[in-house]
């Protein structure tokens, strides 16, 4: 296989918990009040999305906390790979399926969850022997109903829809079996980040950690 299966342990906590937050960091400032807020809700996996100039520095801030699952997102070229896992990412998120980025991840051992729009890039995604992507952007392309009808003859792949998904929305995901956990940035909104409402992040993250574990039980 070339992308990591979700039995692999390295995907356990994100499974688990059947959440995963999407942050999109605008300072470095904010990088560790935001994880130790997301540690207050019992999340304690983040993708940091390559979307700010000072992404890196938030990985680079971030990678010596073990307590964290840290991934990278938005990443669109081997340059950002590299770099993003030398700043300390442990998982890769791309929004869509790079042949050459899944490659090196495979070289390099490399957890790796690649973008996905349509049964063309579900069926590329099995052709190059991943059982991992995720469905981005999820309600943009029609939501749970969408999802479930075209991964229906795919039934080896498990995914992580992302996009636009929120508290309200991620239940309809979560019924779905094929889906590990759902991506979404509502708990670490920007607006959050820059009030430092560490108390919104953390009860925000504790009631989807708990809809993530009540849909799984």
């Amino acid at each position: 296989m070339i992308a990591t299966g979700p039995e692999d342990d390295r995907l356990y906590r994100i499974t688990e918990l059947g959440v995963l937050a999407v942050a999109v960091v605008q300072d470095v400032r904010h990088a560790a009040p935001m994880a130790q807020a997301l540690l207050d809700g019992g999340l304690p996996c983040v993708e940091v999305t390559l979307r700010t100039p000072v992404a890196l520095e938030v990985l680079r801030e971030l990678a010596g906390d073990d307590r964290l699952r840290l991934g990278v997102g938005s990443v669109t070229s081997l340059g950002q790979l590299e770099a993003a896992l030398a700043a300390g990412a442990t998982f890769v998120v791309t929004p869509g399926l790079s042949p050459a980025i899944v490659r090196e991840c495979a070289r390099l051992d490399v957890v790796v969850v690649p973008g996905v729009a349509t049964p063309t890039e579900m069926q590329m995604a099995c052709d190059h022997g991943l059982d991992v992507v995720k469905f981005f952007p999820a309600e943009t392309l029609g939501g749970p109903a969408a999802l479930a009808a075209m991964t229906a003859p795919y039934p080896q792949l498990r995914l992580v829809p992302t996009g636009g998904i929120d508290a309200s929305t991620m239940r309809g995901y979560l019924k779905n079996p094929a889906v590990l956990a759902v991506g979404g940035s509502w708990m670490v909104a920007p607006g959050l980040l820059a009030a430092g409402d560490g108390t919104t992040i953390a009860a925000l993250a504790r009631e989807a950690v708990a809809l993530g574990r009540r849909e799984r039980t």
